[in-house]
């Protein structure tokens, strides 16, 4: 059922940038784990979609859905090799941005995140961001990632880069 939910988003988000391009957003990111997750992930990283709309010009809503893969690390004892388990989510959440200057902006998504890999459910998904626009249509973001898994908190930093299509901001 909940992967029948992610499809249906991810279709809803590619039919919105199709018939209204202008604000969509594709965006990659990595990043490091932190916290509970730190000893059993090496590396994450990631790709979203989403729609941002522009009601003035120092405030942005949108909506956002991707997905996240953080890599396993390999353990050795003696001769026995450890294979712990990737894990994966497909975040689906609503966007604020706020836009104090041109080129710099604060905000952040909420939302859930789904659990893609057996014995993961998900949970709450919040990732607060800062942006730095780079061109007229990219920027560079810099965000903390959490997601409520059972009894444990998946963290992680990123770095991602953003690309706008036909956005009317222009350096604002």
């Amino acid at each position: 059922m909940m992967k029948r939910i992610v499809i249906l988003a991810l279709f809803c988000l590619t039919y919105i940038s199709i018939h209204a391009q202008e604000g969509f957003k594709l965006g990659l990111q990595s990043g490091l784990p932190l916290g509970d997750f730190n000893e059993r992930i090496g590396v994450v990283i990631g790709a979203d979609m989403g729609y941002m709309w522009a009601p003035n010009k120092a405030f942005d809503l949108g909506i956002k859905g991707g997905i996240i893969h953080g890599f396993a690390e390999e353990f050795r004892e003696g001769t026995i090799l450890e294979d712990l388990p990737s894990m994966q989510f497909a975040p689906l959440a609503a966007s604020v941005r706020i836009w104090p200057g041109k080129t710099f902006s604060f905000g952040g998504d909420i939302g859930q995140a789904f659990g893609l890999n057996s014995g993961n459910d998900g949970g709450l998904y919040l990732r607060p961001q800062l942006g730095f626009q780079v061109g007229p249509k990219s920027e560079v973001n810099f965000s903390y990632t959490s997601i409520n898994v059972d009894e444990e908190k998946w963290s992680t930093v990123t770095i991602a880069y953003v690309y706008t299509f036909l956005s009317a901001r222009h350096f604002r």
